[in-house]
């Protein structure tokens, strides 16, 4: 395409990006004896063990004392009560059950872009925007963090600093819907286990905020959140479906915010609800909520509730049609409103498991029906993007409309994210 162009940024995974967790032994006789070690400690022992800890590790992390004090209060609730431990021991064995851990050593990939909260201050032309990555660090756990940036009038992007601190989203409660009937007490705690609420410390930017595994069912990932600015009527929020994965299976999920302070994360369920991909429509269709999604791993479906988190029933959309998607395809985020229809990207994957974005168009008042769509793909890997942790991958989890463009930024071999930009007319021009 002729107006297809591509922006020099290249937002690659570090090392450096490190985070501090608990440091979850496998089992209490482990902190038993650790805190008998400290508890054996005389107090000029830890005051200089104390030194040398916060030396090594409290420039890494903002509120570093807070965050021992938290883990010594997690040590005591596996062990047992410790108040006569001094204030410098509590400090101490709160460290010796904290860890480092490198979120995004591997690859940060796999993005989705909306329109910023906050779209002040801005010169003529411009949109502010936040981006979510998908960051996966030691052991391929994959975690959500977010960066921020100005895309301007002519679709070039500028992103904001962003500091070396993070710091993981807290969940402090968990949520049950009375409304569902449980088989078993499991079931029961399988369901609050998994739907629960994130907080983060105030005045915390967002470029430091790290929404990592907190439930069972996504100990091994939150991957690839599909962000959407939801507008109903005079209201707007913004949801985010994404995988959940304990290693084994996967559960579609709904993260939920207003201000990207607080967050809600919850359970989708139905006959419908049992592969990746799930993306939200930015507003109903028809008084019903509309997503596409993946189905049997290969064809792209649509779906329509009344429920935003109950899914029974999907349609096929498409199935493999082409031959660089002869093996799945899928969708690449949600779509966008156009005055010709509903803009949806989509990915396909041919042979060698090379993946492509190429795009179909659908009915504004009937999605169910495809009016358009591209006969060849819009992104492929060129020769500097195709190597990586994935070769041949390009992948994106969402859009951004700017005016006449699209800002699209995408994943190269499951690696590393790069930006580009195209016009939408004549995405719609090309389509048979």
């Amino acid at each position: 395409m002729k107006s297809f162009k591509k922006s020099t940024i290249k937002l690659t995974a570090s090392v450096n990006a490190v985070i501090a967790q608990f440091h979850q032994l496998p089992n209490k006789g482990r902190v038993e004896n650790i805190v008998k070690r400290v508890e054996a400690m005389n107090e000029n022992a830890a005051v200089v063990s104390l030194k040398n800890i916060i030396q090594d590790f409290g420039h890494r992390h903002k509120n570093f004392e807070e965050l021992l004090m938290d883990n010594f209060y997690r040590t005591q609730q596996i062990h047992g009560e410790l108040s006569h431990f001094s204030q410098n021991k509590k400090f101490v064995l709160g460290a010796f059950l904290t860890k480092e851990y490198s979120f995004q050593a591997a690859a940060l990939f796999n993005p989705s872009i909306v329109p910023h909260t906050d779209q002040t201050g801005l010169q003529k032309g411009e949109q502010r925007f936040i981006i979510s990555l998908r960051a996966t660090g030691e052991g391929h756990i994959s975690s959500i963090i977010f960066k921020t940036g100005i895309v301007d009038e002519e679709g070039g992007v500028r992103l904001d600093e962003s500091s070396n601190y993070f710091s993981i989203l807290k969940k402090v409660n968990d949520h049950t819907d009375q409304s569902i009937e449980y088989k078993s007490a499991g079931e029961f705690d399988d369901f609050a286990d998994n739907n629960y609420d994130l907080i983060s410390a105030q005045n915390i930017p967002l470029t430091e905020k790290v929404i990592f595994p907190s439930a069972k069912f996504e100990k091994m990932g939150m991957e690839d959140l599909r962000l959407v600015k939801f507008i109903d009527g005079e209201n707007s929020c913004y949801y985010g479906t994404y995988t959940a994965y304990d290693g084994k299976n996967i559960r579609p999920m709904l993260l939920e915010t207003n201000d990207f302070n607080s967050f809600r994360v919850r359970s989708l369920y139905g006959n419908a609800v049992n592969d990746k991909g799930m993306a939200l429509f930015p507003e109903k269709v028809n008084d019903k909520f509309v997503i596409c999604s993946r189905q049997g791993s290969e064809l792209l479906s649509i779906m329509f509730s009344d429920d935003l988190y109950k899914w029974e029933s999907y349609q096929l959309l498409r199935e493999p049609e082409f031959e660089w998607e002869f093996v799945q395809i899928g969708n690449c985020g949600s779509p966008i409103k156009t005055d010709k229809g509903w803009l949806l990207l989509t990915h396909g994957v041919g042979a060698m498991r090379k993946y492509v974005i190429s795009a179909i168009l659908l009915d504004l008042n009937d999605p169910s029906k495809i009016i358009g769509r591209l006969t060849k793909p819009m992104i492929t890997a060129d020769e500097e993007e195709r190597e990586g942790y994935v070769p041949n991958v390009v992948y994106t989890c969402g859009m951004l409309q700017h005016g006449k463009l699209l800002i699209i930024p995408y994943a190269i071999s499951d690696f590393a994210t790069v930006f580009a930009s195209v016009e939408i007319d004549e995405i719609l021009n090309e389509m048979k």
